[in-house]
């Protein structure tokens, strides 16, 4: 029950953050190894971003690979946040004091984003594909010409095989164990701090809000060199033999990102990020924390 009230209260949250996804996305794929003032910036920030692939790609344009990201978040969130649940549960995030331990929490939240990571790693590929692909005019990164999810799962298969499946969970792994050691550790922390410092009732449903809101900055600052990796490995063009024609690698793509665009290149979308990943976080988060709260409260 616990891998479902997490993959439900993920799922919940992607609906809302889909868009902002997409803008993301664009973003970081914009000026792929160039350096700036050398290519053409179709989105100047996440509002204009926002604004020109409504207007080009029409309302739903702004809502590709929400099926992918649906099943992405139910499976890679549900294994992630239920493993950390169980883990929580069995008491191993506490100390001997009944504190919560930093370093425990840290390492419970990586080793369940690792987990999550290996399960959502394909249809993450395919929702990357998909909203990456637009109208010539504004178009970014590489561009997968997919009809949909299941034609994309099945080209990929049928021209690379299982392991084709994988290709980028080199990026996968690092980006979401990074991002869900923070997430959580932060998460537990903030919602012990915010009890004790006795801001609102233990039962309300502020104290997972408000926590929520303190996890989601930390979530983006550790994690958006991480996703800029990952996005670009994931929509990067491919050989006959599904090996990268860009990267070679994490190692390779991060290096080489750093090197030709320096820093800010790792941090770009950073504004899209927080609007996209802040949101998630936060939303994720409470509804995870209210399901579980009303589903084991209840019994």
């Amino acid at each position: 029950m616990d891998f479902l009230l997490s993959g439900t209260a993920a799922c919940g949250a992607c609906l809302f953050t889909n868009p902002l996804e997409v803008v993301k996305t664009r973003m970081q794929l914009q000026g792929e190894l160039r350096r700036r003032g050398t290519y053409q910036v179709h989105y100047r920030n996440v509002f204009h971003a926002f604004y020109t692939i409504g207007k080009v790609d029409g309302l739903s344009g702004l809502q590709k690979g929400l099926a992918p990201g649906l099943v992405y978040q139910f499976f890679m969130n549900g294994v992630r946040l239920g493993s950390y649940s169980v883990i929580e549960s069995s008491g191993y995030i506490h100390n001997s004091h009944g504190k919560v331990s930093a370093v425990r929490t840290t390492l419970a939240g990586a080793v369940s984003g690792v987990v999550g990571a290996v399960m959502g790693s394909p249809v993450y590929l395919v929702k990357t594909h998909l909203q990456s692909q637009s109208t010539v005019s504004i178009a970014v990164g590489h561009q997968h010409k997919h009809q949909g999810m299941v034609h994309a799962l099945k080209l990929i298969y049928k021209e690379h095989g299982v392991l084709g499946l994988w290709r980028g969970s080199s990026a996968a792994v690092p980006r979401v164990s990074v991002g869900s050691a923070a997430q959580l550790s932060t998460f537990s922390s903030s919602k012990e701090l915010v009890l004790e410092l006795q801001a609102f009732p233990k039962n309300s449903w502020l104290v997972a809000l408000s926590a929520g809101m303190i996890s989601s900055v930390v979530v983006v600052m550790a994690m958006t060199p991480f996703d800029v990796v990952s996005t670009r490995l994931y929509n990067q063009p491919v050989d006959h033999l599904g090996k990268g024609k860009l990267y070679k690698g994490f190692a390779d793509c991060f290096s080489k990102a750093l090197k030709k665009e320096g820093v800010v290149g790792l941090y770009k979308g950073l504004g899209a990020s927080y609007f996209r990943l802040g949101p998630h976080t936060i939303l994720s988060l409470f509804f995870w924390d209210e399901l579980r709260k009303s589903y084991w409260g209840g019994r």
